[in-house]
């Protein structure tokens, strides 16, 4: 069935225009596009009509189906619809009441935006039959005009409206989630997407969202990228992005996020919950989270992680490359590879580089730095960065009193110290 004529219209345009009978007569006006059934993906298939074009009083329906579209805008019933009387329907998406001024998180741009419009297109078939097809949504001024001179001339509100540009976002690319009374909406993100933001961008796009629409999009992300932008939230949204996650939802994401910022977050939880995701995590991950909560968090202990890579001073490049093809913690974290005797205790640092450039079987003690910082378990905050600001460093061995290697603080800690302090 091919489209004989197309036009562009917008819910906004549409709320409160008059539906005509053949004789011309006023049927209803215009107060809800119904999204329903297999079409109901890309296409509205029903209005809703009142006598006043809201939704009070009296509800009736009509498939788009039997509606007539004409070139001059009016919209007419084909031979004499009967009007029923509207069934509610759970799910059933409203396109004004569940979709306008509803967030929605633009990918390409890495933000939360606000539906303001809705673009249609009447597409009139050979047989005069009319489909309502969704085109895109309308986050920029334009929209929002014509939600602000709605009840005007039509021809004055797109004099106007079209003195904005245009910012939409195609309708192929939202997607309606979590059917329930909130109706909420947010934009589609593919898994393959998702996994190709950075998570600081997924943080402040949690950030800015409501709480509803912030769980939504958090559930929806698998662990270890929940992890990753956990680690980027503020504490305070962290302390509400797991106030209400099931205790081994909550304790699957802390095995994925590193173990001192696993550690920082759950000291900033209330005990009894602390406790509640800490029984539900693995022994070995539970165990190295309860080590680093027994220390103060303005101290090197309460800073470090456990997760690094340290070898005996007799193993090989080749050993090095294998140790961290078979690291779990977070490989962008590692600069450095720590040389240790067989009483752990810090020998000395050998910089990937050297690794990457040598033999495979060169003896990684022969290219270690020449120079070796490190600091105690007490170490303060303020000493640390100031140690990685005067030596320009990757990484600090965090020590004992024995000189027994305990943890490792990267520079990516030190920033988020900073950061924490501004």
């Amino acid at each position: 069935m091919s489209v004989k004529t197309a036009r562009r219209s917008t819910v906004a345009t549409l709320l409160g225009r008059s539906v005509l009978s053949d004789t011309g007569a006023v049927r209803g006006k215009i107060a809800e596009f119904l999204l329903n059934g297999p079409n109901g993906a890309t296409h509205v298939t029903d209005l809703v009509l009142t006598d006043s074009g809201h939704l009070r009083g009296e509800r009736k329906s009509v498939p788009v189906c039997q509606l007539g579209f004409h070139q001059d805008g009016t919209i007419h019933l084909r031979d004499e619809t009967i009007l029923t009387p509207l069934e509610e329907n759970p799910a059933t998406v409203y396109l004004e009441r569940d979709l306008l001024d509803q967030q929605i998180i633009d990918v390409s741009g890495r933000k939360v935006v606000r539906v303001n419009d809705v673009d249609l297109v009447w597409e009139v078939h050979d047989e005069d039959t009319c489909d309502l097809r969704i085109a895109e949504v309308e986050v920029g001024l334009r929209g929002a005009a014509r939600r602000l001179l709605k009840g005007l001339p039509h021809g004055l509100v797109e004099a106007v409206a079209q003195k904005f540009q245009p910012r939409v976002i195609p309708w192929e690319f939202v997607d309606l989630i979590d059917r329930d009374p909130a109706r909420r909406v947010r934009l589609k993100i593919e898994h393959d997407k998702l996994s190709s933001m950075h998570p600081a961008d997924i943080a402040d796009i949690l950030g800015e969202l409501g709480p509803a629409e912030r769980d939504a999009v958090f559930t929806s992300l698998n662990e270890e990228i929940a992890a990753e932008a956990l680690e980027e939230v503020e504490p305070k949204l962290q302390r509400s992005l797991l106030e209400h996650m099931e205790s081994s939802r909550a304790a699957d994401i802390i095995e994925e996020m590193d173990p001192g910022a696993a550690a920082d977050l759950l000291s900033e939880l209330p005990e009894e919950r602390s406790d509640a995701i800490l029984e539900q995590m693995e022994p070995e991950e539970r165990q190295e989270v309860e080590e680093l909560l027994e220390f103060s968090e303005d101290t090197a202990a309460g800073r470090m992680t456990t997760d690094y890579v340290a070898l005996p001073l007799a193993a090989s490049v080749a050993d090095a490359i294998k140790a961290m093809r078979d690291f779990e913690g977070d490989v962008d974290l590692l600069t450095e590879i720590f040389l240790i005797d067989e009483q752990n205790r810090l020998c000395g640092v050998v910089n990937l580089a050297r690794i990457l450039l040598a033999d495979g079987a060169t003896e990684l003690r022969s290219i270690q730095e020449t120079r070796m910082h490190c600091c105690n378990l007490e170490t303060t905050g303020k000493q640390i960065a100031e140690q990685f600001d005067k030596y320009n460093l990757r990484s600090l061995g965090v020590l004992d009193q024995e000189n027994s290697l305990q943890g490792v603080i990267y520079a990516e800690h030190v920033i988020a110290l900073l950061r924490e302090r501004r």
